[in-house]
């Protein structure tokens, strides 16, 4: 172990960044975040983030990790209006196989906006005395060699340069790090990349709930088909904060949702395969125009996989791994990974040899069992790769179509299923001998042929 004063340098003040640097700061003695834009004080709109205006959710695997990372962190999102929603209780569900029942809870989300999410934990961490941010700076590149990194070089907002050392750099920036060119700068090989990219896009739109509807009101979609044979389409109706609903329509390549403001609710009437959700936001205010993006594709760097890998260096978030926004496991995979910073670091003490091998590793994995639920759909999208889905991924495909076909009546495979989607277990769950019986045997309730919303629900969102 090193001597030298333990300082870590995180790249990028986002979530996953100051999710690092709050899991480095209890193992460094000093952590320095550098942000290139200026931070907002409160839940507020930030640049370099345009993907907060749509749905965002924390799933129990990521919620957890937040919380062992923030103790508390959970209870100041609920008493700022977050919502805790158990899973599937309170989630209404048209899958590709038909509406999911609403079982009782196996797992739960927390919901709400990413401004609000974002701030909340972002003050946390600022808070703690070892944790120091230099926003509004611009990082140049990395110092060192091949052997290892020492600090990065970056350019302050009034153009001065400086060299930042640390016994340990993690980059955050993104999808937008540019992790791959500074290692082949440093000679080192060039990391593999694969990227899966169903060309997604983005259509949301925020309302006012009608006011019965603003507490204790489900999660509502209707999900993409991806083996439907063309293009999917989806949407999703989140309950988030101050009595608001966010919906997010979303479209793959050839059947992308419109920008258009005026074209939303037609959108979502005719396109999806169900207009439960063009139902309830005709019955609701809005308060804000459409918001587009097609920045989703599923691009991951297989840096674990190296031969030669840097000491003092990991990467971490949307810049290891970045997915497809519509299965909400972003943020729940940054939360864990740091996580697991933390936790090689004190297993292995800080400046060990190979450690910053080991913290790569770490971090590969919750990406990889996120990347897996992931492409494992996506590849079914047209154009989504060059070569479509291999053998192998149509093998899988059909088992998992089973299972969700299985699972719209048959609580015990539900449950197995969101033990995986919520990332609290692995997908070898599914693979247990009950789980391949159940799966041959398929449903043992007759499927619904409507939308699983309670009377109450149904009138509280002004529904007939």
């Amino acid at each position: 172990m090193s001597d030298r004063p333990a300082t870590a340098v995180v790249l990028g003040g986002s979530l996953a960044g100051m999710l690092a640097a709050r899991a480095l700061a209890s193992v460094a003695e000093r952590v320095v975040v550098i942000e290139r834009d200026a931070l907002p004080a409160g839940p507020e709109p930030r640049r370099g983030l345009p993907q907060a205006r749509h749905v965002h959710q924390l799933w129990s695997g990521g919620a957890r990790a937040l919380e062992d990372l923030l103790p508390g962190v959970t209870e100041r999102l609920r008493e700022a209006g977050a919502h805790r929603l158990p899973v599937t209780t309170d989630m209404v569900a048209l899958s590709p196989k038909g509406w999911y029942r609403r079982w009782d809870e196996s797992h739960f989300m927390l919901l709400c906006g990413r401004d609000l999410l974002d701030a909340t934990v972002r003050a946390q961490v600022l808070a703690d005395d070892r944790v120091e941010l230099v926003d509004r700076a611009e990082v140049l590149g990395v110092e060192g060699t091949d052997a290892g990194v020492t600090g990065v070089r970056i350019r302050e907002h009034d153009a001065a340069e400086r060299v930042v050392g640390g016994g340990l750099v993690v980059d955050a920036t993104g999808r937008a790090s540019r992790a791959a060119r500074w290692l082949t700068d440093l000679g080192l090989p060039e990391p593999g990349r694969r990227e899966v990219d169903s060309g997604l896009a983005y259509a949301s739109r925020l309302y006012r709930a009608p006011q019965a509807a603003r507490d204790g009101f489900p999660v509502v979609t209707v999900m993409a088909d991806p083996r439907a044979g063309g293009p999917g389409r989806g949407g999703v109706l989140m309950p988030v904060e101050d009595g608001q609903w966010l919906v997010t329509l979303l479209g793959t390549r050839g059947g992308e949702p419109s920008a258009d403001t005026a074209d939303f609710g037609r959108w979502a009437r005719e396109e999806l395969r169900h207009p439960i959700l063009a139902e309830l936001t005709d019955r609701a205010e809005p308060l804000s125009e459409v918001t587009f993006t097609r920045t989703t594709a599923n691009r991951r760097w297989l840096y674990e996989r190296m031969p030669v890998w840097p000491e003092n260096f990991a990467v971490v978030g949307d810049a290891l791994a970045a997915f497809n926004p519509a299965y909400g496991h972003g943020m729940s995979v940054a939360a864990q990974e740091a996580v697991a910073l933390r936790d090689v670091v004190r297993r292995h003490g800080w400046g060990s040899p190979g450690l910053a091998r080991r913290l790569q590793k770490a971090v590969a994995r919750p990406a990889g069992a996120a990347w897996d639920l992931a492409v494992g759909q996506d590849v079914f999208f047209p154009g989504a790769t060059e070569a479509g889905p291999t053998r192998w991924e149509r093998l899988l495909a059909a088992y998992v179509d089973r299972l969700t076909l299985t699972a719209t009546g048959n609580g015990r495979v539900a449950r197995k299923v969101t033990d995986v989607m919520s990332l609290e277990r692995g997908p070898e769950v599914l693979l247990a001998p009950r789980i391949l019986l159940a799966a041959a045997t398929g449903p043992l309730k007759r499927p619904l042929t409507e939308p699983p919303l309670t009377p109450d629900e149904r009138k509280a969102a002004g529904l007939p």
